[in-house]
This record gives C-alpha cells, structure tokens and sequence, in this order.
C-alpha cells in the first residue's frame, strides 16, 4: 500500500493553520474540478486527490489520527508499507459515492473507511457532511462576440443569436443600447452552462465588437471616413455630399487639399450613453478616373508640363 503525503498533496505545511489548509483545498479543487476539465481523466484523479486530503486535514480528529501515525515513522509520499503491521485493519471498504464517480485510496479506507464527507460547495463554504450528500455548483459562464456596424450601435438595434445547448439550439433575441462601446459586454443572466446538482446556471456574455471594413471607422466617440476625389477637385477645392450617422451633408473642400488630409466636422461622430457625440473625421483620397479618354490624357501631358516648367 502507498502511503499518502495529505500536506504534501495540498502543497501545504505540516503547521498549516485549518484556514490556510481551506484554502489551498478550495484553489486546487476549482482548478481540477471535473466541470471545469470535462473528460480530463488525469484532472478528475487529481480532484479526488485533494479532496481526499481535505477529509483528512481538513477534520481536526482526523488529522490528529493521520499526524500521531506519521509522526511514528518518517514515511514518504508513496512509501510502499504493510498498514497491519502498524495495527491498522486492512480490510475495511469505504463506498466513495459523488457525481465524479471513483473511491478514496486504500491508505484513506485502512484509517477512516467508516467515515465519509460531503464535496460541498467547491466555489463557497466545504463542510464535511454525510458522504451521500453531493456538491451543488454553479455552471460555468460563456462568453461570445457579436459583431455591429456603428450605424447600428448609433440608433441601438434589436438582434439575435442561436445558442447551442446541451438540449440543442436556441433563439435569444435582445436589444443592443443606442450607444454601446467596442468591447462592452451584455449579461445574459442564467443563459451560460447548466449548473451541477441543482447549482444555477452560468451567464452568457456576449461582447460587442464593432465589424472592420465598415464605411466608418471609430475610435472612442470619433468616426472616421474616407472620400474619393478627382485631381482638380482636389487642386481648385469643391463641395461634395457626404453620409453621415444621421444623414447627408455637403463638406467644402479646400483648394490644395491632399491626399490623407482631413477635415474634421464637428459633432456629427458617435454618440456615447449620454447623448454626447463625437467627431466626423473625413479623410481624403486623390483618384483617377476610371475612364482616360483620349482628351482627359491631352490634358494631363498639358498640366505635366505647365507643372515641369513651374515647378523645375
């Protein structure tokens, strides 16, 4: 039979106060509790482990039972010994009953085979009740990106998703708030993973991005935009319509304006939960025409070379 090292298990001192001994149970438990590592045979072990170890430290009869026993002899984690020979039985049977299946140790059933404890809450109090009694936990949250344009978050909109459950898929619809900011998360109470005997379900987040590639670009409560324009728009300066969040305006364009220069149009950006809007940022592009018809070319090679002789 191997000996089991129950302080060396929870990575805690022999001196351990019970409260530092809760806690080092209560962190290993969430890390390798079942719910959080589905079908992980090694991490299911390794929760039966610790939770093993906290029956034992956890209770003070038990602990004084495991600690006069080992103080006897210097036994190390996994010492192979003869539990008779130190006037244990051992032959008794223990019936370790939990959602997780499995059994406690034969070093735990040669010492406390008649004893039991219940898991409890792994995420508040642990108790050590009657072993039948099974642990209550709360299922784990998830969260999802929902993708928008800022039209869309400008006005608020009413959307939905389809959500896969272990009972198949569902149709959750809700309304996104006029104003909502890239990466703002929307609570869903109680639509995340089911919980575990009897626990409450987890919650669904659903994070709100705002979709790449769209005709406005936003930083904060800013928008930015891009418009086109023709070479001599750009060298004599015009008027040009332009959308906005909230409909179509005519932006004058200075005489000499450049490529990547903006114009900045106040208060026409996005708005925040408040009602205070941003700015319009437009920002400029010299184009072609699509089509050089033999004329538009005569007067190009014309300009370059007014311009060479202008400009040398």
């Amino acid at each position: 039979m191997k000996y089991k090292d129950y302080y060396n298990i929870l990575g805690v001192d022999k001196n351990a106060t019970s409260d530092a001994i809760k806690k080092a149970y209560r962190k290993l438990a969430k890390k390798y509790h079942p719910d959080a590592n589905p079908n992980d045979k090694k991490a299911e072990e390794k929760f039966k482990e610790v939770s093993e170890a906290y029956e034992v430290l956890g209770d003070a009869e038990k602990r004084k039972k495991y600690d006069t026993f080992g103080s006897e002899v210097n036994f190390q984690d996994g010492y192979d010994f003869d539990p008779s020979s130190y006037g244990f039985a051992n032959n008794v049977r223990y019936e370790y009953r939990t959602n997780v299946g499995g059994g406690y140790s034969d070093f735990f059933n040669s010492f406390f085979g008649e004893d039991g404890f219940d898991l409890g809450s792994i995420f508040g109090g642990v108790g050590t009740k009657h072993r039948r009694q099974s642990y209550a936990a709360k299922g784990s949250d998830v969260e999802a990106i929902i993708e928008i344009l800022p039209e869309e978050g400008f006005v608020g909109i009413e959307k939905s998703v389809s959500i896969r459950g272990r009972n198949g898929e569902k149709s959750l619809s809700f309304k996104i708030p006029k104003g909502v900011k890239d990466g703002e998360k929307i609570r869903f109470k109680g639509q995340g993973r089911p919980g575990i005997n009897g626990g409450s379900n987890g919650d669904l987040y659903l994070i709100v991005k705002f979709k790449k590639g769209s005709r406005f670009e936003i930083e904060g409560k800013d928008l930015f935009t891009t418009l086109d324009i023709m070479p001599w728009e750009a060298a004599l300066g015009d008027e040009k319509p332009i959308e906005t969040l909230d409909g179509r305006i005519l932006i004058k364009i200075p005489p000499g304006i450049q490529t990547d220069n903006k114009i900045r149009v106040a208060g026409k950006g996005y708005t925040d939960r408040s009602g205070i809007r941003g700015d319009l940022y437009i920002k400029m592009r010299i184009v072609n025409p699509k089509i050089i018809s033999p004329e538009v070319k005569k007067l190009y090679s014309k300009l370059r070379d007014v311009a060479k002789a202008t400009n040398p």
